[in-house]
């Protein structure tokens, strides 16, 4: 092989920085764009990954080959690294993937409970645990970047996108984010990123997309592939922050400090704007404040065609964004336009050269940190762990200890013995809506999606050998049937981004007539939600004696079995404040009491 691995690269006595400058000077203005260059798998082939050096593939949301199987994810990334390896110099690329409930794109893995549920855990050890899990199944498949942790601080909770914060309090988002950079990026040997199975880490959004203001989103009309157009949904996602620095730096900013002192070196820029200004664009934020005050020597990654929605005129929006501190560019499609387009602007003098050098240098140097050039694959010996007993069980666990009780009138635990159980609502055997948005597909999907354990399949596998379950997903019960407990699964539609944004979160009146359904057929009755976010339950509550937030679980049903049936005890804390009615949205005014404060959580006692 020619160029940079020919040169001292190997050499003991070169190091990593001398290797990287060694590299840089080597190549083209060329080489160097092709390393700020992020593809979108379906984009781009192999032989052009070569052609043009691109620095990185990904795979959005629902990115997957067919079939879609570990071994043929294992295929299809190898297939793009092989490229990297052809191109002049040999660089290796970055496959990345949003991996933020598990490698959660991949059917059979295992689909750990989203951020909301496991900031109820207020555990940092857990999400390390879950972190490295993570990262072992992504090895596996030779996917070396993930596009997580997000440590937005959720301030509305109509946010679509609520469920990938950790919570609404900052301190709470900075140690779990902390933990989960620790997980991904730190082997067993601690051993750092270079070890085969460290997966490099992406703290996003930066920054402040969780402050953003209810029907601040944009519509960029001049966008030809924009998915906001589908709809108005769109309201507070992408947004804009209205309020002053010390704001900014008080309640969205100290997640990314720690972020990066935990290690993490790359950051996502927020598609979002502070006080009219898209992140995108923003110099001092990006420049000023996250690359020289804060000391971050990593490199800053766009999101999903963001710097697209700056201008009209796409030289504008490229001059703009790379002046402003992106060093990698998600384009995701037109590659080439974008490679010209940077070229062009370089050579005009718009965009200047040390700029470039600086980006590339700050992307070769992370992949250096990572040993990519001298072991650039995954360890697909570790394929038989996707998805394995072992991985689901720590899932499992997680999904027991995400789960808040709000009430308990003498239901809870239930007795594994008892003579006959009622099970209503179609989300109690169904891993979809289990598992929510960033599963399999971008905005998930209800049905059998991927292996799992449902609720109701949890229920059966618990309850004593006499008990009877009688399941109806639609609550209509013999008239005649009655019970000594009933269970009644709601369950928000499985939604990503944007598209979940909601201005109303009142329980659907299809959920109170289910309850209503229920509730005579049985002495006692349990309500368990699955939902990305608190939910107005206020009408809901007298008619229930049990209710659980069970947030969005993942592929582990039975873990809710195992906390509801007295195996163990209920310990998860509210991350929200629950409203008591959408007056109290986004907060909560100081003279008023919400449904349940933050940190709320009853126990009960656990026989293991």
């Amino acid at each position: 092989m020619t160029g940079y691995q020919s040169v001292s690269f190997q050499e003991s006595s070169t190091s990593d920085t001398e290797r990287v400058d060694i590299l840089l000077s080597q190549m083209t203005l060329a080489e160097k764009i092709g390393q700020m260059t992020q593809v979108e798998k379906n984009s781009i082939t192999p032989e052009a990954v070569t052609e043009y050096g691109i620095g990185s593939v990904l795979s959005g949301g629902g990115g997957s080959p067919a079939p879609n199987t570990p071994q043929m994810w294992a295929r299809m990334t190898r297939r793009f690294q092989e490229a990297a390896l052809r191109s002049r110099l040999g660089v290796p690329l970055l496959y990345g993937v949003d991996a933020i409930h598990g490698h959660n794109n991949v059917a059979g893995a295992t689909i750990f409970p989203h951020n909301v549920g496991l900031g109820a855990t207020h555990d940092p050890e857990l999400a390390a645990r879950i972190g490295r899990i993570t990262a072992v199944e992504l090895s596996a498949t030779h996917v070396h970047w993930n596009f997580t942790p997000c440590v937005a601080v959720p301030q509305d909770i109509r946010w679509g996108r609520t469920y990938e914060g950790f919570g609404e309090q900052t301190d709470l988002v900075s140690e779990m984010g902390a933990a989960a950079v620790r997980g991904l990026q730190e082997a067993d040997d601690y051993s750092g990123l270079s070890h085969r199975q460290a997966i490099l880490a992406c703290a996003k959004h930066f920054v402040g997309d969780g402050g953003a203001a209810w029907g601040s989103a944009g519509q960029y009309e001049w966008i030809q592939d924009n998915w906001q157009r589908a709809g108005s949904q769109y309201q507070i996602d992408q947004g804009d922050m209205n309020g002053d620095e010390a704001t900014l730096r008080a309640v969205h900013l100290p997640p990314y400090q720690v972020a990066i002192e935990a290690g993490a070196r790359s950051i996502m820029v927020s598609f979002s704007s502070w006080n009219g200004l898209k992140l995108h664009a923003h110099k001092y934020l990006l420049t000023d404040v996250l690359k020289r005050e804060m000391g971050f020597t990593g490199f800053l990654v766009s999101d999903w065609m963001a710097i697209d929605q700056l201008d009209p005129d796409f030289y504008t929006c490229v001059v703009t964004a790379v002046n402003a501190g992106l060093d990698m560019i998600m384009v995701p499609f037109d590659y080439r336009r974008f490679i010209l387009t940077l070229t062009q602007a370089v050579e005009k003098g718009d965009v200047p050269l040390a700029r470039i050098e600086d980006a590339a240098r700050r992307i070769l140097a992370v992949k250096e940190e990572m040993g990519l050039f001298a072991q650039p694959w995954g360890d697909e010996s570790l394929l038989p762990q996707v998805g394995c007993q072992a991985h689901r069980q720590v899932a499992r666990e997680a999904v027991r200890r995400s789960l808040v009780l709000l009430k308990n009138e003498g239901a809870l635990p239930l007795p594994k013995n008892t003579p006959r159980l009622l099970v209503a609502g179609a989300a109690a055997d169904d891993v979809g809506l289990q598992c929510g948005g960033w599963t399999i597909e971008w905005q998930g999907k209800s049905g059998p999606i991927t292996p799992g354990t449902t609720f109701l399949a949890g229920v059966r596998e618990t309850v004593a050998a006499e008990t009877a379950v009688n399941y109806q997903p639609d609550g209509r019960f013999p008239a005649n049937l009655t019970a000594d407990a009933g269970i009644v699964v709601l369950s928000e539609p499985p939604y990503a981004e944007g598209v979940g944004d909601r201005a109303d979160l009142t329980l659907p009146a299809s959920d109170l007539a289910l309850i209503e359904r229920a509730r005579p057929h049985c002495r006692r009755l349990i309500v368990i939600l699955y939902s990305g976010r608190p939910l107005i339950i206020t009408d809901c509550l007298p008619r229930c004696d049990a209710f659980i937030a069970a947030w969005l679980p993942g592929s582990e049903g039975q873990g809710i079995s195992d906390v509801l049936f007295g195996d163990y005890p209920f310990s998860g804390k509210l991350p929200f404040t629950w409203p008591r009615s959408m007056n109290q949205i986004p907060a909560c005014a100081a003279e008023d009491t919400p449904l349940f404060p933050y940190g709320y959580g009853l126990t009960t006692k656990g026989g293991k």
